[in-house]
């Protein structure tokens, strides 16, 4: 029986259109919203010459092929080597800190699904770059999300475990055979692979703790730890009813020996609802987890949920408020206007302001997201960084608006279908009637004569057309369905 709140009842089976349910650019840009950051025209009408189904496997293949930032010369320097170096190694890592984020910003732009996954990947296994400030294990960070976004969840949870940025913020240096730290045991369990109270006990977790010890070979700030024998329990523990000397690897072995159906459930619940909707199909979320149990691999799981009509279905459109990051993403992806390395430092910031600060996820649990992207302070900031955005184009480079206008209606002089093919962009479905298409039309058609319209005397190519399309971004920027994805 279904115990779940949503009304999506569509099933796991592969979405083949149809004259009633056809593949069209509101599904096309449903997939790329929720798979990428948004998708230009070109892209989108491409993928309508496709079946949906040769779309996603293209576009996981794409991702599975991508290759993590390779390593900059600092990846390994510690403290220490910078003062070695006559360097100043707040300056140098501060900086370090702003290149990654430049990379991560840049591959949201460029990488689609693959950049995608190292978000939510990075607010899964969470770490905040505040408590640990380094920029070497920052990159090793990174470069785990990276390396197994879409690969095995499994291997995943072993690697992630013992990067440097998560030893310091769960407190895996401080975990000591004399002075023992649950953190990391209890966070492995509970945010990481089961879930809140899900089939471990604090008996569990204790002697989890005592198998994590010996990662406390301190070498300095931002220097690599390494695992110290002498602090390591070397005594036997009882972890899920097995009993043996154990030791890190041991404690990942048992736990997806012992729990790997619970594991599964967990992982393709969170998948389920960051991918379709917040309010979740306990049916489908089992059937993912049956397909991912089998071997936790990645990809095979999303390509399964990302294949079915239950993906696809008109009730998983517009079922998610955007977070920043998608919120101006998203907008570059559809206008393709282009910025400036200094301007993408501001949206970075704008987004952390806005409640989304990359790599500093709100607290251990991460961003809980949707509706907790939205009150009464950050919509009107998120409005603000959107004309922050739309009068930097006409600042900078006013014709790119007509361009813009040109690529998505076509050279047409019917303000009206002008400015509902504009809007039909940027929202997951139509607007609710068409007199809020009259009303954007309005104001497209600025203080320019209804003869001129009525007449075909206007067209995109008018001088003032550019301008016409900044009032539209403003106008449509403040339509509640722009919020959604």
């Amino acid at each position: 029986m279904q115990t779940s709140t949503s009304c999506n009842t569509s099933s796991l089976s592969v979405y083949v259109p149809s004259a009633a349910n056809p593949w069209n650019a509101e599904k096309a840009n449903h997939l790329y919203r929720r798979l990428h950051f948004g998708a230009s025209k070109t892209e989108i009408d491409a993928a309508l010459t496709q079946t949906p189904e040769t779309v996603i496997d293209a576009i996981i293949d794409n991702a599975l092929a991508m290759q993590p930032t390779p390593d900059p010369s600092w990846a390994n320097m510690s403290y220490q080597d910078y003062e070695d170096a006559g360097l100043d190694p707040d300056e140098q890592i501060q900086n370090n800190h702003d290149e990654i984020r430049l990379d991560a910003f840049n591959r949201f732009l460029n990488d689609g699904l693959f950049a995608r996954l190292t978000l939510f990947w990075s607010n899964h296994y969470v770490t905040e770059l505040s408590e640990y400030y380094c920029s070497s294990q920052l990159f090793e960070y990174y470069k785990t999300l990276q390396t197994y976004a879409l690969g095995n969840f499994e291997d995943f949870t072993r690697a992630i475990g013992t990067t440097g940025a998560m030893l310091v913020y769960l407190n895996g240096l401080d975990n000591t055979a004399n002075s023992p730290n649950e953190n990391y045991a209890r966070e492995l369990y509970e945010l990481f692979t089961l879930g809140v109270n899900n089939g471990y006990t604090q008996t569990d977790i204790v002697e989890t703790a005592k198998a994590l010890t010996g990662y406390n070979g301190w070498n300095g700030y931002c220097a690599p730890i390494d695992f110290n024998t002498n602090t390591f329990n070397n005594t036997n523990k009882t972890i899920f009813g097995q009993t043996g000397n154990w030791g890190y690897d041991d404690v990942i072995n048992i736990l997806f020996q012992e729990k790997a159906p619970l594991i599964a459930n967990f992982i393709c619940k969170k998948l389920y609802k960051y991918f379709v909707s917040p309010n979740v199909n306990d049916t489908i979320v089992s059937q993912m987890a049956s397909v991912f149990v089998v071997d936790f691999n990645i990809s095979n799981v999303l390509r399964t949920l990302f294949k079915s009509e239950h993906f696809f279905n008109t009730l998983s459109l517009g079922t998610q408020i955007k977070s920043p990051y998608d919120l101006t993403i998203n907008y570059l992806k559809i206008t393709g206007f282009s910025i400036t390395d200094e301007f993408k430092s501001s949206l970075m910031y704008l987004s952390g302001v806005a409640g989304q600060n990359l790599f500093n996820p709100v607290d251990v649990a991460g961003w809980q997201g949707n509706h907790d992207w939205i009150n009464s302070s950050t919509l009107t900031g998120r409005w603000e960084i959107m004309q922050y955005m739309i009068w930097q184009t006409w600042n900078e480079d006013p014709e790119a608006l007509r361009t813009f206008a040109l690529e998505t209606a076509g050279d047409i002089s019917d303000p009206y279908i002008i400015t509902k093919a504009i809007i039909d962009r940027f929202v997951p479905k139509e607007l609710h009637t068409l007199t809020d298409y009259d009303i954007a039309t309005d104001i497209f058609k600025y203080n320019i004569s209804d003869g001129y319209y009525e007449d075909n005397i206007w067209s995109l190519y008018w001088q003032e057309a550019p301008y016409q399309v900044v009032l539209l971004l403003l106008h449509i920027i403040q339509i509640p369905e722009f919020q959604i994805k």
